[in-house]
């Protein structure tokens, strides 16, 4: 098997991830030319293209299996730097940005529970990179062998890596107070949900339809929907009075708590399932960032 150069692997994977060769030769404090180079010379050993030079950039399906193998080396480069700081924490310096961890976690986890579960690594210096997307998607940035692990409401693994359960968030539908009272004073039903705006996410985003579909037993539900592709953001747009919203309960707890926030379909929620999926390795890293997700998970998700 050839061995491939390290440099010409990052340089592989600068490029994807920065979605560009300009932006690639700054990350790696060389010239664009050296960029185009450093590729060329890959794809001249594995003997064929490399990188679809399309808007946006994306790897092809050799590619995206280089890339997933520069990630497993920057992994064990990490348990590595984990390892020496153990044994000489005066011998490691900080890792270069081309060594980050990366993993992908939906918006809603992201904006509850799954930073915290993050603390201790990045304090201890773990060179992270988190990525969201929606809950349906992160699992194709694994695929791609982009990230080394990612949050996802897939069960199925894929081939080569481990998953486990973590367990459950609750959705609920929820209006500002004063905008409940004016457009829905008698709460979210099967006969008015088509005249309320809802407030998703995204365009990727079907959990809107998905609750009222599931509520009020409806096989096809069309709805009214603004988009803002931040879970914070969705909550300040309800508190704004611009539609409902239907959000992790965790996330609006105290809201509903103090009353600015209503829920406006009591007895209804929708549990949405999370896996955590990553490769099937064995690293400390990969391990510590497993076993630090599904503790945090264990605490603040309802059971499976």
């Amino acid at each position: 098997m050839s061995t491939f150069d390290p440099d010409a692997l990052e340089c592989l994977a600068a490029i994807v991830e920065e979605g560009g060769f300009e932006r690639a030769a700054q990350r790696l404090s060389i010239t664009q030319s050296a960029v185009s180079q450093r590729l060329r010379a890959l794809e001249a050993q594995v003997g064929t293209v490399l990188i679809v030079r399309s808007r946006p950039l994306r790897p092809t399906s050799a590619g995206q299996l280089l890339l997933k193998h520069t990630k497993q080396l920057r992994l064990l480069r990490a348990d590595l730097e984990r390892d020496l700081k153990e044994l000489a924490p005066s011998s490691t310096g900080g890792a270069r940005e081309e060594e980050r961890i990366s993993i992908a976690i939906n918006a809603d986890s992201i904006a509850t529970w799954a930073l915290p579960a993050l603390n201790e690594l990045a304090r201890q210096g773990l060179p992270l990179e988190v990525i969201t997307d929606d809950q349906d998607f992160t699992h194709e940035w694994l695929r791609e062998g982009q990230v080394l692990g990612c949050v996802t409401t897939l069960k199925q693994a894929l081939r080569g890596c481990k998953v486990v359960t973590l367990g459950a968030m609750d959705y609920v539908a929820v209006a500002q107070a004063d905008f409940a009272r004016e457009r829905v004073p008698k709460g979210l039903s099967p006969h008015n949900f088509r005249e309320i705006p809802f407030i998703a996410f995204n365009r990727k985003d079907d959990g809107q339809a998905e609750f009222v579909s599931k509520a009020f037993g409806l096989k096809r539900v069309t709805l009214n929907q603004l988009f803002v592709p931040s879970s914070e953001g969705q909550v300040r747009a309800v508190l704004a009075g611009w539609g409902v919203s239907i959000l992790p309960e965790l996330l609006v707890r105290g809201l509903l708590a103090q009353g600015v926030l209503v829920n406006i379909a009591p007895g209804h929620a929708l549990p949405i399932q999370l896996y955590w999926h990553c490769w099937n390795l064995e690293s400390d890293v990969l391990d510590a960032l497993s076993g630090a997700l599904t503790q945090a998970a264990s605490t603040a998700l309802t059971n499976p």
